[in-house]
């Protein structure tokens, strides 16, 4: 397989695993502009949601991935000049954003926007299939993971910061479903690859999460 000449770090990873918060920290670490995938199909699904197409018309959910524009800039997804990501970041599209990424059509829409973001100096991009599928020839890969238990508690901080009235235990069924989902999609399931650096966060906090992936980093050869 050959490596992009322009370095990726490339990062997969279940649900509220922590992969979002370290993805933009090595950006910022590296100086490299920052792809949040998950962010297109919530698009997507928001924009389906918003428009009135149903999650099974399929012929429209395609069309609206063709169409999907975001700016990405620091942790903002940008759209007519409005940050979405407080609102699509929400478990309330997270759900419907699984069921619209299991459309190969609309993968192959979002594929070509995902490619567009491999510029200078380097990129780091994050999301259930880039090692798998859309950035086979990043120079760096990693799958994060944590126990479904402690995904849930930071999923329902979350909630409760927006005041959306669910509880622990709904919010936990819906992170096992979600990875039930995810890992078995007909495309684009979510599974580590062979060369991929393995990040069980369950029993770490953030800061040993970060210094663990620059320290891989640092050793595949990315440097600021």
């Amino acid at each position: 397989m050959n490596i992009n000449q322009i370095p990726i770090i490339a990062i997969d990873g279940t649900t509220a695993s922590g992969k979002g918060t370290i993805a933009y920290k090595l950006s910022q670490y590296f100086g490299f502009n920052y792809l949040n995938s998950g962010a297109l199909y919530r698009l997507v699904a928001y924009e389906a949601m918003t428009q009135g197409v149903e999650l099974d018309d399929q012929a429209g959910l395609i069309e609206i991935a063709k169409n999907i524009k975001p700016i990405f800039k620091d942790r903002q997804v940008i759209i007519n000049g409005d940050d979405v990501w407080p609102i699509i970041g929400t478990q309330t599209y997270g759900n419907p954003a699984s069921i619209v990424s299991r459309i190969p059509e609309v993968r192959v829409a979002i594929f070509d926007c995902q490619r567009d973001m491999i510029q200078a100096p380097g990129l780091v991009a994050e999301g259930r299939d880039m090692c798998t599928n859309v950035f086979t020839d990043a120079k760096v890969k990693m799958y994060f993971d944590a126990s479904a238990e402690v995904r849930a508690q930071r999923r329902f901080k979350d909630e409760q910061e927006i005041k959306s009235g669910k509880t622990y235990e709904q919010i936990l069924e819906e992170v096992i479903m979600r990875d039930e989902r995810d890992k078995n999609k007909p495309v684009g399931r979510l599974y580590p690859t062979d060369d991929a650096l393995i990040v069980d966060s369950t029993d770490m906090n953030r800061d040993e999460v970060l210094t663990a992936c620059i320290e891989w980093c640092v050793k595949q050869g990315i440097t600021k």
